[in-house]
């Protein structure tokens, strides 16, 4: 039988090392959350002129770094759309989710974030918000495009960027694309987000940012996204500000075409008064 001094001892020691267990995790959880998170891909694959499109290259100076995107005009276009994408890959990787805003007759400039394709450095969340800034700044006062003719649109990861961007200037509308909470609550869930978030390098702390958007908001999301279930979607839209609207589309998470084939008219319905607005007050 063990002795109550030894089984103390015991626990004693279980708890030392459980606490060591918890803090090396800890400590590489924290420092690896860039790997996790930016999913990052340098060749460009393809360029806008493989589906037969008019383009130009755009580099701006960000943080001692450069920033390259494509402005990829349109003949009498309504206006831009100034395109954030997702975490994975390029905007190469990303050409066809343009098709969209081609079809709606705005012209587009999609951009890669520090560490991606042609941009340089590396990733980070600042980072990531200084490169959308910059190419705002380069759309409206480079190319002299009024802003109340820009659409910001963030799919997916590319949200937080929309979102930060959205809450710091007043574009003709901002689109939340299959977006998220926050990173804590990605990673902890709801429940745990909070007491989580101190674990985290990059917090993506949309939940907080959307309620500082004062242009309309369009809030995408499916049911049936199985990486950022709806409930993201439904959160963001219930603190957003009027006017907004809520579009419920189908499929998975980057599911945007042949399962939404209402979805380039329901989302003319939103943008299209806001742009004829738009042009009276020009």
């Amino acid at each position: 039988m063990i002795s109550k001094g030894r089984f103390l001892n015991i626990l004693r020691r279980a708890a030392v090392v459980v606490a060591i267990s918890l803090t090396l995790f800890s400590v590489v959880f924290y420092y690896q959350q860039g790997v996790l998170i930016f999913q990052t891909e340098r060749e460009l694959t393809r360029d806008p002129s493989a589906l037969g499109w008019a383009f130009e290259d755009v580099s701006l100076p960000v943080m001692g770094e450069t920033t390259h995107g494509w402005f990829m005009p349109l003949e009498s276009a309504r206006g831009v759309v100034l395109f954030c994408h997702g975490n994975g890959g390029n905007v190469a990787m990303h050409l066809d989710g343009t098709r969209l805003f081609r079809a709606l007759g705005y012209s587009t400039l999609t951009f890669d974030y520090g560490g991606y394709g042609r941009s340089t450095g590396r990733p980070s969340e600042t980072r990531m918000y200084a490169d959308s800034l910059a190419m705002w700044t380069y759309v409206t006062e480079t190319r002299r495009i009024p802003a109340n003719h820009i659409i910001i649109w963030g799919q997916s990861f590319g949200g937080a960027a929309a979102c930060d961007l959205g809450a710091r200037v007043q574009p003709a509308a901002v689109v939340l694309e299959s977006t998220f909470l926050s990173m804590a609550d990605c990673v902890f869930g709801e429940r745990w987000a909070l007491p989580g978030d101190w674990l985290l390098r990059y917090h993506f702390r949309n939940v907080d940012k959307v309620g500082r958007i004062h242009a309309p908001l369009l809030v995408i999301h499916s049911p049936d996204d199985t990486l950022f279930p709806i409930r993201h979607g439904r959160g963001l839209y219930e603190r957003a500000n009027d006017p907004k609207r809520f579009i419920e589309k189908r499929g998975d998470h980057y599911d945007t075409a042949i399962p939404n084939k209402r979805l380039p008219e329901d989302v003319k319905k939103f943008l299209e008064p806001l742009l004829v607005d738009a042009a009276e007050a020009s």
